[in-house]
């Protein structure tokens, strides 16, 4: 892409992640003050659409970013981003008073990350799982659909059967992000995956992930991860969040 592509591609997720409607031209040209005419921005679009950056999923004006086009935004767009500083001092906050309950340790804190994110949270240690939020995460569009649905409900009941497959895929330290069809848990390549191990002080391998639609906010999602996995690193074996935030 071209830097006036990649700016109009910007706003196209954008305005895709925060309404989950395909995006139009004229949305784009009204909406985010870009310095292009609308036929400008639509020959773009065409041009995104030819590369297969987006594409049009119903007979409506609107296109959506495909696989590739999320793939393009997170690499050579997106950048890094920091939690904020509000988020961090609750975070913070409310961590220490965990630590000092241990009991309902696991489900208490699944119910915070679902809390700050939106979405759904799963924390574990070995292969005791705790899950809060599923409501938030099923309420997306993307899961209205019962096929979509029974799809993200029956990887939800084989998740604990999953966690060393994922493990496999990211190397320790790293922050990876899955997408679509790469998702690494099958049967849910309508979502995608940020993944991220570590070791706690005693040597066990955690790991922290965030799961949910392809619209996902990725760039805060990954902020929320590595942050946490500083919190977290001697607190829990394993540590799974999946939603949309």
């Amino acid at each position: 892409m071209n830097t006036r592509q990649e700016e109009i591609f910007s706003a196209l997720i954008e305005e895709y992640t925060e309404s989950a409607v395909p995006v139009g031209s004229k949305v784009l040209a009204e909406k985010y003050g870009l310095k292009f005419s609308s036929a400008t921005i639509r020959n773009d679009m065409a041009v995104l659409e030819k590369e297969k950056f987006i594409y049009q999923p119903h007979t409506s004006a609107g296109r959506i970013p495909t696989d590739k086009g999320y793939r393009y935004f997170v690499e050579d767009i997106m950048g890094d981003q920091k939690m904020s500083l509000a988020d961090q001092k609750k975070l913070q906050a409310e961590l220490l008073k965990l630590k000092a309950q241990h009991n309902r340790l696991s489900r208490t804190t699944a119910k915070l990350l679902s809390f700050l994110s939106g979405s759904l949270a799963i924390t574990g240690i070995e292969k005791n799982f705790s899950e809060f939020g599923i409501r938030e995460l099923l309420d997306n569009p993307e899961f209205k659909e019962v096929d979509e649905f029974c799809k993200v409900v029956e990887a939800l009941d084989y998740i604990d059967e999953n966690i060393d497959t994922i493990l496999k895929k990211v190397k320790m330290g790293e922050t990876k992000i899955f997408i679509g069809k790469d998702n690494p848990i099958k049967g849910i390549s309508n979502c995608s995956m940020i993944v991220s191990p570590y070791k706690t002080k005693e040597g066990e391998k955690g790991m922290l992930a965030i799961i949910g639609p392809k619209r996902m906010q990725y760039a805060k999602n990954k902020s929320l991860l590595d942050y946490m996995k500083n919190l977290m690193g001697a607190s829990f074996v394993v540590f799974l969040v999946i939603g949309n935030l």
